[in-house]
């Protein structure tokens, strides 16, 4: 190992790990030194396609992508080996090394772990040989003792790259300091010795209000709290394990997004937030999509379930309806397949059905799964769509559905086609559907469609580099390199 490898663990999910890591990322990169992020296992159905092993296309967890971006390097598989993707409450997708492994998604988890961990050494260890600097991101908490012997994302990871490991919670929750000490209190002794700081993640009000805590927990610990990190809601990432429930204000388009169980790719909303004139929102009922200008339909893990479930709460009929009042309706990738009139599963990938019926498509589940990159332009779109004429979206394909137009494909039009020539979005009236990921993070797009453009990624990342550099405790940052 030549790399010095910086650690976030934390007490619960949701505590901040991702937010930091990525900080760090920029933080470190920074300071001219060769940065990598990686998390060795990643629960999480926002995936991004990234360069593979023997130049195929592969798929990580999103937090490494903006990771990686935030280091100022190319993402690449190893940067997240093992990826869970989510289909049921019981059951995930086993992505190892960017590829599926059907053979390991029936594995108990405890047996998995075991032949899913060489994987994430070798991983681990590549990026360690080339870099000055791998950030590492745990999962969940590290000190659940009932699952601690099976754990190889947090201390497990830990201990094979003798990493400097910070212990981050969320002290707006409330609880903060027996969280921090209870973590610390559950580790094994060679484990609490590699923990260097503590961190209090989103706090709000008067930072002196916190003495003696910080004091009294080193007493206890021997571990000192190296930062106390204000609430900041408008940092500019995307949201990594749910949806952002900010409810639509002022005037503007109101753009309401669907929220199924099995939503995927979700943080491609994110330029949305914040762009003059637009008004997004989340919508699980048919109050939500109400009074929407624009209803989405995102992607989906699942399919078939995500639809059954849109018709369970009344969704499907107020999708419908907005569309025969002519006002628009957009489907991205799994929103673009239940927008059609079938879906086919010959190979039992997600669920057989009738679609929405909006768009004269049949989309069928192959065994394998379409990954890749695409850039292409919009023609022939017409309508309320008429303003993406010959823009440009660049994103990225992934999907074990393959759809075809149906023989009563009256007036729908394929209206952009990826490099292979292969249609991946079609429109029918004010209905569009598209199997582009990464449609609003496309600058043309968002020129066409809104005459604006988001904050651009770099300044996000800065931005976040600048606010751990002002709170946390000087030099802080630079000892965590030390031995």
């Amino acid at each position: 190992m030549t790399a010095r490898a910086v650690m976030v663990l934390g007490t619960t999910s949701g505590a901040g790990k991702s937010w930091l890591a990525t900080a760090l990322c920029r933080w470190y990169a920074r300071q001219g030194l060769r940065v990598a992020p990686f998390k060795a296992q990643n629960m999480s159905n926002n995936a991004r396609v990234v360069p593979g092993p023997g130049g195929l296309a592969g798929e990580i967890g999103s937090a490494q992508y903006f990771q990686a971006l935030a280091a100022r390097r190319e993402p690449a598989v190893a940067m997240n080996p093992v990826l869970l993707k989510p289909e049921r409450d019981t059951a995930s997708q086993v992505v190892v090394m960017g590829r599926v492994r059907p053979d390991l998604a029936a594995v108990p988890w405890r047996t998995r772990s075991e032949a899913l961990w060489p994987a994430a050494r070798d991983a681990l260890h590549g990026l360690l040989a080339a870099n000055d600097v791998v950030v590492i991101e745990g999962a969940g908490s590290p000190a659940e003792i009932n699952l601690h012997a099976s754990d190889y994302v947090n201390m497990r990871t830990a201990r094979e790259a003798n990493a400097a490991c910070l212990l981050v919670t969320d002290i707006d929750r409330g609880g903060a300091f027996a969280h921090l000490y209870g973590t610390h209190q559950l580790l094994p002794a060679d484990e609490r010795a590699l923990l260097r700081g503590f961190v209090l993640n989103r706090f709000r009000g008067d930072a002196g209000l916190l003495a003696p805590g910080p004091a009294q927990l080193e007493a206890l610990t021997g571990v000192p709290t190296v930062a106390v990190l204000p609430m900041w809601r408008g940092h500019g990432l995307p949201e990594e394990d749910g949806v952002f429930d900010d409810a639509p204000s002022g005037a503007g388009l109101h753009i309401a997004v669907l929220a199924p169980p099995r939503i995927s790719n979700l943080d491609e909303f994110q330029p949305l937030r914040g762009l003059p004139g637009v008004r997004l929102g989340w919508a699980r009922t048919p109050a939500g999509v109400a009074c929407a200008d624009w209803i989405v339909l995102p992607g989906s893990k699942h399919t078939s379930s995500d639809l059954a479930w849109l018709r369970a709460q009344g969704l499907a009929d107020a999708v419908v309806a907005h569309a025969a009042a002519g006002r628009p309706v957009l489907g991205l990738c799994g929103g673009l397949q239940m927008l059609g009139e079938t879906l086919e599963d010959p190979h039992g990938v997600d669920g057989a059905g009738p679609g929405l019926g909006l768009l004269p498509l049949a989309t069928r589940f192959a065994a394998d799964k379409r990954l890749g990159r695409t850039r292409a332009a919009f023609a022939g779109v017409h309508g309320p769509w008429s303003s993406l004429a010959g823009a440009t979206v660049e994103g990225y394909e992934i999907r074990h559905g393959r759809t075809r137009a149906t023989a009563a494909a009256t007036g729908a039009e394929a209206v952009l086609h990826n490099a292979d020539g292969d249609p991946i979005a079609w429109q029918r009236g004010p209905v569009l559907g598209t199997y582009t990921h990464g449609f609003f993070e496309s600058p043309d797009v968002l020129r066409a469609l809104f005459g604006a453009s988001a904050r651009p990624l770099d300044t996000v990342f800065d931005g976040l580099a600048d606010f751990i550099d002002a709170h946390f405790a000087p030099g802080a940052l630079m000892r965590l390199l030390t031995p």
